[in-house]
């Protein structure tokens, strides 16, 4: 067994009272492979529901980016699940940069839904949820039913492009990311009680090596990690996927918005077209609300 790398822990008092936010926390310390890391998740609605919704963050976000969705899928009756990916929201943060990789994080998604047993899945996924949320469901045969997709990608070894070059030179600048002003940038409704939640995980460079580390592990060539991984996940989802789909596309987005969406659904067997949210960008979540309600009446239709 590897040893416990060494972690950083945010303290339970920088998570209290955060706007939207009163969700119980829950965790897992002995994920196999993963044992003396501790990973945070919600574990809403009924644990019985025959829905599941595993709701999926991105980069640098958290649970949290999810607050106003979680409560939509309760109401219709199902069960939600939105972990933390380690190095993020209350999950332990391993302070070196090089404990991160694809398969560090896809592995430990895989084991957490091994250990809570999930079925009637709808993956409801965006950015990094996305690129390693869309390759579950190959290798997890049976549990998966629906999709929820919004501004993501398969990284099958391309490069998105400028933009997301762009996106990486200015993060290799900031190793102390301010991660609240980022996302208040991004998501100009956001009000600054909110903007300061997303920055509660964190607490100096220490606790970014997470944030640090995302962009870096992006396949952008084919040899790169995951970069197989995704493209027998794009295979799949182009020829084996056969459950309801939804597609969400915040418009505003620079780099996963409508150009890489369209590409996407076309990847995507069956998936019909996508709901423009016009005042969108890439953390479209934050328009949560009336996208899990369009969602939920897709799939009550499909």
């Amino acid at each position: 067994m590897a040893p416990t790398p060494e972690v950083y822990r945010t303290p339970d008092a920088r998570f209290e009272g955060l706007p939207g936010y009163a969700f119980a926390p829950r965790y897992v310390e002995d994920l196999p492979g993963f044992e003396g890391l501790r990973m945070h998740y919600l574990d809403e609605g009924d644990p019985g529901a025959a829905e599941v919704f595993l709701c999926l963050h991105g980069e640098p976000s958290w649970s949290y980016l999810y607050r106003t969705m979680i409560p939509a899928f309760v109401e219709a009756g199902g069960r939600v699940i939105a972990p933390d990916f380690f190095g993020f929201g209350r999950s332990d943060k391993p302070v070196d940069d090089a404990v991160y990789g694809f398969n560090f994080h896809r592995d430990a998604l895989m084991r957490l839904i091994e250990r809570l047993d999930l079925g009637g899945v709808t993956l409801v996924c965006q950015d990094w949820g996305g690129l390693i949320g869309l390759t579950l469901p190959m290798d997890m045969p049976g549990r998966f039913e629906r999709l929820l997709i919004m501004n993501t990608a398969l990284a099958t070894g391309v490069s998105p492009g400028p933009g997301f070059e762009a996106w990486k030179a200015y993060m290799r600048s900031q190793p102390d990311l301010p991660v609240g002003a980022l996302m208040r940038r991004a998501e100009p409704t956001l009000t600054p009680e909110e903007a300061a939640a997303y920055d509660a995980p964190f607490d100096g460079p220490r606790s970014k090596a997470g944030v640090r580390a995302f962009p870096e592990l992006v396949p952008v060539t084919p040899e790169m990690e995951g970069a197989d991984t995704s493209r027998r996940a794009l295979g799949w989802w182009s020829s084996e996927w056969s459950g309801p789909s939804f597609m969400a596309v915040g418009m505003q987005d620079p780099v996963l918005g409508p150009p890489i969406m369209a590409m996407m659904r076309r990847l995507i067997r069956g998936c019909p077209p996508p709901m423009e949210v016009a005042e969108g960008g890439h953390f479209v979540q934050e328009h949560g609300e009336p996208i899990a309600h369009a969602a939920l009446a897709a799939f009550r239709a499909a």
